[in-house]
């Protein structure tokens, strides 16, 4: 049975009670001194049992604040992760020949990208360069395509360039994510290199939001990680930082362990509805919501059931009746020695039936 902290009122009411035993005939009215000075002790008792129901929270690492989860996770050696910013690459143009300086700053919504390396424009007239957000987090992914402004255009080079690519940026790790970590650790504590440890191993470096483990994929000792980066793709950069934190952490025996991105596998759904007490626009909004959360919820090399689709469409409210034509059948991604695929939702075209 949990323990119940006593009310206010509860506290000062057992404080009288326990005078008038002793003291029958004392006076304990509402302007009795005796009533003032029972109310002034229930206050400080009260303040004593929340403070006790608040130390019991901080023991649990699932009931403890922030600063505390993150004292139960030390113990363990975890540390929360910070916030990784997104990197890619920037496409400039102008005259063959013109220096392109490092350092230089591009401007879109508000948000910065520095170019990490210099270069010089070519025969055809463009430029291909690395280029980091300036503000970590995920609001420096950005989709291919995305026009900036340089900040300080170089003689000879043109004041608007193109993200070709921006991606792996992650915010800093949530007090969920780091409970996550520290309760799989409680759970599965190490157990010399099986698929776990790796899951955990890659899950230690900033920048991954999710691992998934793939033993023997191109043979005996070999063990394949796939990572994600908030639920998009990661940089070369975490990447290359997760492959070296495992190669120094996992067993000496084990043959190899390669870290890899996930390969997109873009699936365009194509449904249409009958509807009752509902319009098409907001069946689209709907149905566009339900098949976002399935398809996020897809791990890489997981297939995208057909069925559940027409399932969750089904289940909307307003909807009568559907006829998905997109995808034809099961979404079944390549799952071999070359890639891994990840089924990701492409464009929802909803119609009437």
């Amino acid at each position: 049975m949990p323990f119940t902290v006593p009310a206010f009122a509860t506290i000062r009411d057992a404080l009288l009670r326990d005078l008038k035993n002793q003291l029958p005939d004392a006076d304990t009215g509402p302007d009795s001194d005796y009533f003032v000075r029972a109310t002034s002790v229930a206050s400080a008792v009260e303040g004593l049992y929340q403070h006790q129901a608040w130390i019991v929270r901080q023991i649990f690492p699932d009931t403890a604040d922030r600063e505390y989860l993150e004292l139960h996770a030390r113990v363990r050696g975890l540390t929360r992760k910070a916030a990784v910013a997104a990197q890619g690459t920037l496409r400039l143009t102008g005259t063959p020949g013109a220096a392109l300086p490092s350092g230089l700053v591009a401007k879109r919504n508000g948000l910065a990208y520095t170019t990490t390396q210099g270069g010089v424009i070519g025969a055809d007239g463009t430029a291909t360069v690395t280029v980091v957000a300036a503000t970590a987090g995920t609001a420096g992914n950005t989709p291919a395509g995305a026009s900036v402004e340089l900040s300080a255009t170089p003689y000879g080079v043109s004041g608007q360039a193109t993200l070709l690519a921006m991606s792996g940026g992650v915010d800093a790790e949530s007090d969920a994510e780091l409970l996550a970590r520290l309760l799989e650790l409680i759970r599965r504590p190490p157990a010399g290199g099986n698929r776990y440890d790796y899951q955990r191993w890659a899950l230690e470096v900033p920048g991954v939001s999710a691992a998934f483990v793939y033993p023997l994929r191109r043979g005996l000792g070999t063990v394949d990680v796939v990572i994600t980066s908030a639920g998009s793709l990661p940089s070369a950069a975490t990447l290359t930082a997760v492959q070296d934190h495992i190669d120094d952490v996992r067993p000496v025996t084990a043959k190899n362990c390669l870290v890899l991105a996930p390969t997109l596998k873009v699936v365009d759904v194509s449904v249409s509805v009958q509807l009752s007490g509902t319009t098409l626009a907001v069946a689209q909004a709907q149905i566009e919501a339900a098949l976002t959360t399935y398809f996020n919820q897809l791990a890489p090399g997981e297939t995208a059931i057909k069925s559940r689709i027409e399932a969750l469409v089904s289940d909307l409210s307003g909807v009568v009746d559907r006829a998905v034509t997109l995808p034809a059948a099961n979404v079944v991604p390549t799952v071999d020695a070359s890639m891994v695929e990840w089924v990701r939702l492409g464009t929802v075209t909803v119609g009437a039936l």
